[in-house]
């Protein structure tokens, strides 16, 4: 199997920057603030023919605060879980409390320990990994992160001990459907996350803001692969005040992008707000497969109940197209069924079609309900194809279809939508007017194109035809009069 490698120190020794270096990636936040990265982050890398997976996690800093345990505990976990341990410390910064903290719990693991003594760069080697020998871990090796200074030595250095398996030379596999769980803060979205990967896979605290990085987490189910990608809380801009939080958004909404299906997590004891109708335009404009899930549902008197329905079918008019779920993350009522829902997003989102048959659903619409008359003339749509998918795009060809108005274009998405049996995606239909064949055509007088007529040479201009003369009257004689 591919070797597990897990880069474990304390908050702001550069275990991202190391992470985003041997992953040839960005997807792990990197800030000069301590303690961004707060779960686990997986990626994959390579070095020559050797195949190996990255696990980023949390810094094991020296408080006590209920948080950081939790951070702690996560980062301990994939050490655990790991064949090589990178050991991160400072070597600027020097030997701290914390660096023995930490190698005391790794040595319990037994797991084997490669040092890396990053910020190196512009020191001499030999004195900057001199203190870090009482560590008791082996030898420590200088690198840099930031210039990748001493990566590859890094790499042949812990996987040196493990043997290269067949499976090692396969390219890694295809991850399966993107599911990302997106939503405002503390709706539940880590808690949906753990409870459908039926572990504490992610940091679950009672603050907004718990998560900040986009934590992507491979499973199977039934068989099926997906992966499951938790977000950070979109928060309102006006609310954005630190830089994390600024990065935490992009990274939703790169999140959003790279997704197949999209779950949008609201609170069900806040009804639906204006923040979570603008999420939802924003999954929209990107075009993703859509399940809505109403979280926290346990517990509702009947009469509230009641009044999320009401609010959910009033405000969520423009997202009909999408599956609501109501359900308890925290209990695990009615998760089993929000599967259904992100399978069949899926499979809409990548609907075939032949041309033949989309070009007869679109007569069948026309002769139901024809285009109105625009400035006295008819359009005339002549056939469609699919242009695309997630999400699916229609391209219907035709003469005058610019001149469609948008009532007609939404009649036409309807009808596609519900004869194709498409499901919680957007579907983009894209009007092309056909080029009029007659454009480029000379006018004259019975003559087409430059094609010579009679015994005139070709390239010769035909004569101009000018009118005759009026015929001029006869003078009378003199003597007639």
């Amino acid at each position: 199997m591919t070797p597990v490698l897990a880069i474990i120190g304390r908050p702001n020794v550069g275990k991202s920057t190391l992470f985003n270096q041997l992953t040839r990636s960005r997807d792990a936040l990197v800030t000069d603030t301590p303690g961004v990265t707060r779960d686990r982050i997986v990626g994959h890398g390579k070095l020559g023919e050797r195949r190996y997976v990255c696990v980023d996690t949390g810094g094991l800093g020296e408080t006590t605060e209920r948080l950081a345990a939790l951070v702690r505990d996560q980062a301990l976990r994939a050490a655990a879980e790991a064949d090589v341990v990178l050991l991160v410390v400072d070597g600027r910064a020097g030997m701290a409390a914390g660096d023995r903290e930490i190698a005391v719990c790794l040595r319990r693991l037994g797991k084997p320990v490669q040092i890396a003594v990053n910020k190196t760069e512009g020191l001499d080697p030999e004195t900057a990994v001199a203190e870090f020998f009482d560590l008791g871990l082996g030898v420590p090796l200088a690198i840099s992160s930031a210039h990748r200074e001493g990566l590859v030595e890094l790499i042949e250095r812990a996987l040196g001990h493990v043997s290269i398996d067949a499976a090692d030379a396969d390219p890694i596999p295809d991850a399966g459907t993107r599911v990302a769980i997106v939503g405002r803060p503390n709706v539940g979205k880590s808690t949906l996350v753990n409870r459908i990967l039926g572990e504490e896979r992610v940091v679950v605290y009672d603050r907004p803001g718990t998560t900040r990085d986009s934590i992507a987490v491979p499973f199977v189910r039934h068989g099926r692969p997906y992966v499951l990608i938790d977000t950070a809380g979109m928060r309102r801009r006006a609310r954005i005040s630190e830089a994390v939080d600024h990065f935490s958004v992009v990274k939703t909404q790169q999140a959003i992008d790279r997704a197949h299906v999209v779950v949008v997590v609201l609170d069900a004891t806040e009804s639906v707000t204006d923040q979570d109708a603008a999420l939802l335009g924003m999954v929209i404009e990107a075009g993703r497969a859509l399940v809505i899930a109403v979280n926290k549902w346990d517990g509702l008197a009947p009469e509230q109940r009641d009044h999320i329905h009401q609010e959910v079918d009033r405000r969520l008019t423009f997202v009909d197209f999408a599956r609501v779920h109501y359900l308890s993350a925290l209990h695990g009522s009615g998760v089993g069924g929000l599967f259904g829902a992100i399978d069949r997003a899926h499979a809409s989102a990548f609907v075939e079609v032949q041309t033949g048959a989309l070009t007869r659903i679109l007569e069948r619409a026309v002769a139901a309900h024809p285009p109105p008359l625009v400035a006295g003339r008819r359009s005339k749509l002549r056939y469609a194809h699919l242009g695309g998918h997630n999400p699916p795009r229609v391209v219907v060809h035709g003469h005058r279809s610019a001149c469609l108005p948008e009532p007609y274009r939404r009649y036409l998405e309807r009808a596609l939508r519900e004869a194709l049996g498409i499901e919680g995606t957007p579907l983009r239909v894209e009007l092309r007017q056909d080029a009029n064949p007659y454009a480029n055509r000379p006018s004259g007088n019975g003559s087409s194109g430059n094609k010579p007529s009679g015994n005139r040479p070709a390239g010769q201009r035909p004569p101009v035809n000018k009118p005759r003369p009026a015929p001029r009257r006869k003078r009378m004689p003199d003597h007639a009069v």
